[in-house]
């Protein structure tokens, strides 16, 4: 049976919890994938011995990397829980790094539904994974917020469009789901008890190539000028799991009242934690990373160009850290609504 989105029921449902008891097991080969995909060349995803240089035990995952794991775990709970909506628009993510996840990390995955909010008809849904290590200690937590939509803004027709071309077996729209998790019954929350946060990446020095004592606010980061091919947004799919074809199929995306094929959210935020780290030296220094995106980066057949900027926006001394606020524009408008990077520095 399927159902129509219904807010006060996806309400009741907050704090929907569960854990993938299976680990992710981040693989050296799946780090290079993901740093090609995102276009961050930094040596620590390539090289072990640049990244045992920087004091690392393994090569470094990009920071949005998680991505991966969460996307998978996070599929049952818009299987049967989040139903109802023609489909999801991404409108803001909030990366929190107690420690850089390295080659050879066993990551636990929990989900939570951790907020719902109605604001001017729409529906603002958040979900929360926690990724634990082997050792029970919180390394990354990652919060999602999207926006259900229903209704007008989308093409009935795309529902079947979608069938046509999507992977065999895989349903991405919430018209297909089932209300499972909707039937009367208590809402599964997250056990108590507190979580054990990794203290390995406050203790370790930052390994940046700025140092804080050279800081200013004010301070520009030099622009980066990000090329965005059909082909990257293919390959970023396939690393990433993320095949929703409004980022490869001109027609789904124009049902979807696109102008164009556009990139994906998380893609313009992995281009632009790693114009962060290019700048600072050491992906692991990010302590948190905040997009709420304004905008979508269109991709026409010839291709499209992202710019990337930035300013040192705060520094604090007893803590030698620093915010720096981010801009992402293309063609003059703004992708980026809001981003900030939190970072350590040596």
């Amino acid at each position: 049976m399927t159902v129509e989105a219904d807010a006060s029921e996806l309400m009741s449902r907050v704090g929907h919890y569960y854990r993938v008891d299976a680990p992710y097991v981040v693989g050296r080969e799946k780090v290079r994938e993901y740093a090609r995909a995102v276009q961050d060349a930094h040596p620590v995803h390539w090289a072990e011995h640049a990244a045992a240089e920087h004091g690392y035990d393994g090569l470094v995952a990009p920071l949005t990397f998680v991505s991966i794991p969460a996307m998978a775990a996070n599929r049952k709970l818009f299987e049967d829980v989040v139903v109802g909506y023609d489909m999801f628009v991404q409108t803001e993510q909030v990366f929190e790094q107690h420690r850089p996840i390295v080659v050879g990390d066993r990551l636990i995955t929990d989900v939570e539904l951790s907020a719902v909010r109605r604001i001017a008809g729409k529906d603002l849904i958040t979900v929360t994974n926690t990724f634990t290590d082997e050792a029970g200690e919180v390394v990354h937590v990652m919060h999602t917020t999207v926006v259900g939509v229903t209704g007008d803004d989308v093409d009935p027709a795309i529902t079947g469009a979608v069938d046509n071309v999507m992977v065999h077996d895989l349903k991405l729209l919430g018209r297909h789901r089932t209300a499972e998790a909707a039937a009367d019954g208590e809402v599964p929350v997250r056990p108590e008890g507190e979580l054990r946060l990794s203290l390995r990446g406050a203790e370790r020095v930052p390994h940046t190539a700025v140092s804080f004592d050279d800081l200013t606010v004010g301070d520009e980061l030099p622009v980066r000028d990000a090329g965005v091919a059909r082909g990257d947004l293919v390959n970023y799919a396939g690393v990433s799991g993320d095949s929703n074809p409004i980022h490869w199929d001109d027609s789904i995306a124009r049902l979807a009242g696109l102008p164009d094929v556009i990139a994906h959210g998380m893609l313009t935020m992995g281009l632009g934690v790693g114009f962060v780290s290019a700048w600072s030296g050491d992906p692991g220094a990010v302590t948190r990373y905040r997009v709420r995106l304004s905008n979508y980066a269109v991709v026409p057949r010839e291709g499209g160009r992202i710019e990337y900027s930035g300013r040192v926006k705060s520094l604090d001394p007893d803590n030698r850290t620093a915010v720096v606020a981010i801009v992402a524009k293309q063609a003059g408008r703004k992708i980026f609504g809001l981003a900030t990077a939190d970072l350590r520095f040596r």
